[in-house]
């Protein structure tokens, strides 16, 4: 039988590529656009999100999983704790991240895997790229005071509500994986609670100040331009901070901190203009010095590249596949923008689902979305849709589907995606029908 089943695989993919190769429209215009688009996508994608976002998340999931106890997971995050505390700690964390859809799933990954409770990690997942302050503030600035309380109140509310809804639907499943994480608790930390925080905020707060982003010139205020101007400089000296932790806490050897110190410092005096090139630099020393530790040390970085090679790949996929389809913001890809700007007018249920299903798709840039939709507003969406896709669109994407997959599986992210489309669509239609 399985045979059979192989051949018939084989005989699937031969046909699919015969007749993709017989009736796709190569010689098409909107054809070529799109699959330059899907390049042109993860060339964005590279350039913006992968060295500063992706990578950093990338260590701290490692992190989470090398230096973070199941203990402490579970006394916190797990299925057995307080409700209250373990939703209020996951949306607390998510909120102050601030990252985008593709930034949060390593860090989501490292927690669930180490025995986070399916609700309150979800609502980590949810919350992380939701209730980003920023993009809140300019959303209410620029679409209006309306559209920027009700994105902070609903992203708010779904990532508790999302998490206890996934809870409730797989709680049979995850007794079961409760019961084989506390198999695995083991004792508490082998080094006080103080000194994992100082670590991981170290490592936070650079992620934070690396993905700073411009002020808008009509709402930024002191802190906020200080933190753009010197979010380089700022960044370097945590990351001496953390070196500095990583030697008194887990016995990294001083010189070598030092030594990835001068390297940095070399970089930046050579490239003044381009201080990616010290952050790399500093990337590639650490990994190499962590490839020849012991213990901790080196699992971290074992941790690490496994997120990377679990992650990276469909990240690439999802945000080809999301280009070709969509294409970037002002530019055609296979959809036609007319067909969005026309299903999404309106305030009608079929509107709202639409928009909140184009944004559970289409991959957002962290704060790109708000330009968009004034875009789409201008050009007749109504204030509902606007509403559901902006409550679905940066919590989701294509690429972030196909990494959750990965790690919950087809039935949970598929009630996860259900879930945030069906409260979209109802909270954007509710608020076209009172602020419309």
């Amino acid at each position: 039988m399985s045979e059979k089943l192989k051949e018939l695989k084989v005989l699937g993919i031969m046909l699919a590529v015969f007749l993709a190769a017989y009736f796709i429209p190569f010689e098409s215009v909107r054809f070529k656009g799109g699959v330059l688009e899907a390049f042109y996508m993860l060339q964005d994608y590279a350039r913006l999100h992968v060295l500063l976002c992706l990578v950093p998340a990338l260590f701290i999931a490692g992190a989470v999983s090398v230096f973070v106890s199941s203990a402490s997971v579970m006394k916190y995050l797990g299925p057995a704790a307080k409700k209250v505390v373990a939703y209020s700690v996951a949306s607390v964390s998510g909120a102050i991240l601030a990252v985008c859809s593709c930034t949060i799933l390593p860090l989501f990954s490292g927690i669930y895997k180490r025995g986070a409770g399916l609700g309150p990690a979800i609502a980590f997942l949810y919350s992380g790229p939701a209730i980003n302050i920023l993009a809140i503030v300019m959303t209410a600035r620029i679409l209006g005071l309306e559209i920027g309380i009700a994105r902070a109140v609903g992203a708010v509310l779904f990532s508790v509500i999302i998490g206890l809804i996934m809870h409730l639907l797989f709680r049979k499943e995850e007794g079961e994986r409760q019961k084989q994480a506390a198999g695995f608790q083991g004792g508490e930390a082998s080094r006080p609670m103080w000194q994992t925080l100082i670590y991981f905020a170290f490592m936070i707060l650079i992620l934070i100040f690396l993905n700073w982003a411009r002020p808008n010139s009509a709402t930024a205020t002191g802190f906020v331009v200080w933190a753009y101007s010197y979010k380089w400089f700022v960044s370097a000296v945590l990351a001496f901070l953390l070196g500095l932790s990583l030697n008194l806490f887990y016995g990294f050897h001083i010189l070598k901190v030092l030594a990835i110190t001068v390297g940095v410092v070399i970089a930046g005096l050579a490239f003044p203009a381009q201080p990616l090139i010290g952050f790399v630099t500093g990337i590639v020393l650490l990994s190499l010095f962590l490839a020849f530790e012991k213990g901790e040390l080196k699992d971290w970085l074992g941790s690490t590249w496994d997120f990377a090679k679990l992650i990276i790949p469909l990240l690439f996929l999802g945000v080809m596949i999301a280009g070709a389809l969509l294409g970037r913001p002002g530019f055609e890809a296979w959809m036609p923008s007319r067909w969005v700007e026309t299903a999404v007018g309106g305030n009608s249920l079929l509107a709202n689902f639409f928009a909140s299903v184009s944004g559970a798709f289409m991959y957002f840039a962290t704060l790109t979305e708000v330009p968009i939709l004034q875009g789409l507003l201008g050009s007749g969406m109504g204030k509902g849709p606007a509403l559901a896709l902006l409550l679905s669109g940066p919590a989701l994407s294509l690429p972030s589907m196909l990494v959750i997959n990965t790690v919950l599986g087809l039935k949970k992210t598929a009630a996860f995606v259900g879930l945030v489309v069906i409260m979209s669509t109802l909270t954007g239609y509710l608020f076209g029908v009172w602020f419309g």
